[in-house]
């Protein structure tokens, strides 16, 4: 009985230890986790990434499915559909700043500009290197070009000027090594001036 509280005290010990070394060996587990996405430059995770970044949007046509609009599974991501023909819609009587959009087509104040071709295609990213992508992601610059005109709403570069090294390669990789589909974007088209 004269031991019993020593007893008592060291399993109370022991299972403090064994709850406390438990914790850090989930939060260093969770933290090594974070670490390794972090630097994962796959095309695994650049699928992910452009999945959550919502970039089907805007660059994916669209079908008619049984439940609706879908994802045209065999021109993912080739951007406005070419064989379209081009509206531009008349912006006359809706309010200042309103943007329509139409098909991968977006008019608004600035013009009418076009959901890029992203797949592997020459005419798409296909022959772009890594520094082009990250110019047109990070800077706005259309096809990663210094000397080109800034890319257009509503694609939110912006949003991408501080995007992680490692997630901008996992993009990349993904990009390139889609199914290339052969897609010649038409070009942007100034406002319409109206009288």
């Amino acid at each position: 009985m004269k031991n019993r509280p020593l007893i008592v005290a060291g399993i109370i010990s022991a299972f403090i230890y064994l709850l406390s070394s438990c914790g850090d060996a989930d939060s260093g587990d969770r933290v090594s986790l974070d670490a390794a996405a972090g630097q994962d430059t796959s095309a695994k995770r650049g699928g992910y990434l452009v999945t959550i970044m919502g970039c089907d949007d805007c660059h994916s046509p669209r079908i008619m499915g049984a439940n609706g609009p879908q994802l045209d599974p065999d021109r993912l991501l080739s951007g406005y559909d070419s064989t379209v023909k081009v509206v531009v819609p008349d912006m006359k009587g809706l309010p200042p700043g309103s943007i329509v959009a139409t098909g991968g087509g977006f008019t608004g104040p600035w013009g009418t500009s076009f959901a890029a071709n992203l797949t592997s295609d020459g005419t798409g990213i296909g022959n772009w290197s890594l520094e082009q992508f990250k110019k047109a992601l990070t800077h706005g610059k259309f096809k990663g070009i210094d000397e080109e005109r800034m890319l257009f709403p509503p694609m939110p570069w912006e949003n991408y000027q501080h995007i992680e090294e490692a997630d901008l390669k996992a993009i990349f990789a993904y990009l390139k090594s889609t199914k290339p589909v052969k897609n010649v974007v038409p070009a942007y088209m100034p406002p319409v001036k109206t009288k």
